[in-house]
C-alpha cells in the first residue's frame, strides 16, 4: 500500500522534491519512520490568542510559549490505529526554556475526504487538509473545516471560531536540510500564530524497533 499522501497527491507527489517524496512517502508497508531535529528560528503568535492557546497546550494542541531559535523534533510514524486506518504521526516537541511543548497530530486518508489531521493528545478536533505541490516542488498544506468530537457530542465548528493554517515544507539542497513554515490566521482578526525553521531527516526501522507508544494518542477518534 502505497504512503496516505502519495495517496491524497495521486500523480502530483512524482512533483515534490525527491528528498519530500522519501520524507512523505513514508507507511506502514514501507518499514520507516522518519525523525526530524532542527532548530525553529522563531515561534510567536498576538497576543489575543494566548488564552486559547493556552487552553489548547493542556491538550498538546499549538504551543502558548514564543521563543527564538528553539530546538525541537518532529516524529512521523506510520501505523495502524484501533480502527484499522493507517496513520502518519506528526509529533512536534519544542525544547522551550522550563519546559518542552508539544504539538501532536495524526493524520488518516478518507476516501471521501482525502487526508483528516487529528489534532491533540486525544483527537477532539478534526481537520480537513488540502494538499498541493508548488513550483519548487515543495509541499504546500492548507487546513479546511474542522470538526469537534468528544462522546456523544459532534459538530462542525463555524469558520468565525478557527483559523486557516497554511503549512510549507521544502527542501534546501545547498544546506542539505528541510525548511518548515506555519501560518495560522483569521479571516477577520488576522495573523494568529506560526513558526519557522529548519531541520535534519533520519530514517528509523519500524519493523526493528517498533512505533514508542508515547507517539500515539491517548484516545482515538473513529469519527471523520
Amino acid at each position: 500500500m502505497t504512503s496516505i499522501f502519495k495517496r491524497a497527491l495521486g500523480a502530483d507527489f512524482a512533483r515534490l522534491h525527491p528528498q519530500l517524496q522519501r520524507r512523505f512517502g513514508v507507511s506502514v508497508a514501507g518499514g520507516q519512520a522518519c525523525v526530524g531535529t532542527g532548530v525553529m528560528e522563531q515561534i510567536w503568535h498576538a497576543g489575543f490568542t494566548r488564552p486559547f492557546l493556552a487552553l489548547g497546550g493542556t491538550r498538546n494542541i499549538l504551543v502558548p510559549e514564543q521563543g527564538r531559535q528553539v530546538p525541537f523534533t518532529i516524529e512521523n510514524y506510520p501505523y495502524v490505529d484501533s480502527y484499522g486506518r493507517e496513520t502518519v504521526s506528526f509529533v512536534r516537541t519544542f525544547d522551550l526554556p522550563g519546559r518542552p511543548r508539544r504539538f501532536d497530530a495524526q493524520m488518516v486518508y478518507d476516501p471521501a475526504r482525502g487526508i483528516v489531521d487529528y489534532l491533540g493528545s486525544h483527537q477532539h478536533l478534526a481537520v480537513d487538509l488540502d494538499l498541493q505541490v508548488d513550483e519548487r516542488g515543495g509541499m504546500v498544506i492548507r487546513s479546511g473545516g474542522f470538526r469537534f468530537h468528544e462522546g456523544w457530542f459532534s459538530c462542525r465548528l463555524p469558520a468565525i471560531m478557527t483559523g486557516t493554517a497554511v503549512v510549507r515544507e521544502s527542501y534546501d539542497d545547498e544546506a542539505g536540510e528541510f525548511r518548515v513554515g506555519v501560518t495560522v490566521s483569521h479571516s477577520r482578526l488576522g495573523p494568529m500564530f506560526g513558526y519557522w525553521g529548519a531541520f535534519r531527516a533520519r530514517y528509523v526501522d519500524v519493523t526493528e524497533h517498533g512505533v514508542p507508544a508515547v507517539i500515539k494518542p491517548r484516545r482515538e477518534e473513529a469519527r471523520v
